[in-house]
């Protein structure tokens, strides 16, 4: 399924972004909300978990939209692409009103079409 595709690659990128935050470049002013341009230690170990979930994410709408075949992902993947889909939602709505520009406009339309995918993907599983 095509958006499955196009959800786990957006996640993807997400997801690069997220281990370089957590490698501590300077790429804070595209995530949480642009307060600082290298991110805190504390910052770090919440860029490198997230990462983690990213991943378990990508394998859940690629399980869904049977581009994969994982039987551990396989029973839970429709209602994580539902949950991945509603968190996304909010959190496009977060980057909306996001006090950086950048993340204005480069996350909130990301995150826009990755909430998409996933609901789609799950809608169709």
């Amino acid at each position: 399924m095509i958006t499955a595709w196009i959800g786990s690659l957006l996640f993807l990128v997400v997801s690069i972004l997220y281990i370089l935050l957590a490698l501590g470049l300077p790429y804070g002013d595209l995530a949480m909300s642009g307060k600082h341009k290298v991110m805190a230690k504390p910052m770090r170990i919440a860029c490198a978990f997230s990462v983690i979930i990213q991943w378990f994410a990508i394998l859940c709408i690629l399980q869904a939209g049977n581009v994969i075949a994982i039987g551990a992902v396989s029973p839970i993947a429709k209602g994580a692409c539902y949950f991945f889909a509603f968190y996304l939602i909010i959190n496009t709505a977060m980057n909306v009103f996001s006090k950086s520009k950048k993340e204005k406009l480069v996350m909130t339309p990301l995150s826009m079409v990755t909430a998409a995918c996933f609901f789609i993907t799950a809608l169709n599983a």
